[in-house]
């Protein structure tokens, strides 16, 4: 994501190839990897922190994760994406290298460094952060990440959100999550956003899922057109 506002760019093709050659380099660098999980989305609108990240347009997105019996993982996954026309960023990629295991029965940690990458980007709109996902009985979780170059601006950046899920059947259930982005060097310090969610896992592998997403005034104002109230639906398959 970056504050850059966003024009209609192809790239569906490139993504696919470049999540396909990720994958192997990350399955390589796992070595002998115990679990090979993946997914596989068509999305009405790439809805990231409460932005979107598509122009209210549809994208394709895929994921591939190698993990260790040790908790060690790497993974890959991306999406097309609709930036400015100047930046020639048709797709992001989004790296992955961490480590998840189990704390107590009911509580897991995931920590990780995941680096975002725009393909065939004109201008430097590459960043990494750091993230921690605290969970509690698979279903409560925090997360937290820091960047010093968040959004690719040169400044810190702060990610705090706190989500839940609830079973309401074997096939369906809700997710809510609010979250609260703190950005050096913009006026009002950052933005909160919340989404609330319904999946329904009607025939496995698929599940269809559909999102309401709202921010505040102060995401309206550093993303003019991208912030505000959206609902974003999506059919996913996971493997």
């Amino acid at each position: 994501m970056s504050f850059r506002p966003f024009s209609r760019r192809p790239g569906a093709v490139r993504l696919v190839s470049s999540v396909a050659a990720a994958a192997l380099l990350t399955a390589s660098s796992v070595g002998a990897a115990a679990r090979f999980d993946g997914s596989a989305a068509l999305t009405s609108d790439y809805v990231w922190r409460g932005t979107t990240q598509s122009r209210g347009d549809p994208a394709a997105q895929a994921g591939f994760k190698a993990g260790t019996g040790g908790g060690w993982y790497g993974a890959v996954w991306g999406s097309t994406v609709e930036f400015a026309a100047d930046t020639e960023a048709s797709s992001e990629l989004d790296l992955t290298f961490g480590w998840s295991g189990a704390l107590s029965e009911d509580w897991a940690l995931d920590l990780n460094l995941t680096h975002y990458r725009y393909l065939s980007a004109s201008l430097d709109l590459d960043w990494t952060e750091a993230i921690g996902l605290l969970t509690w009985k698979q279903n409560y979780w925090v997360q937290l990440g820091y960047s010093n170059d968040a959004l690719a601006s040169g400044e810190t950046g702060v990610y705090a959100q706190l989500g839940a899920k609830w079973p309401l059947s074997d096939q369906v259930r809700l997710d809510t999550v609010a979250g609260y982005y703190a950005l050096d060097g913009v006026d009002g310090d950052g933005y909160a956003h919340v989404q609330l969610g319904a999946v329904w896992a009607f025939r496995a592998p698929f599940e269809l899922r559909l999102t309401a997403h709202a921010t505040d005034s102060a995401a309206k104002t550093l993303f003019p057109g991208l912030a505000g109230s959206r609902v974003e639906a999506a059919l996913q398959a996971t493997f």
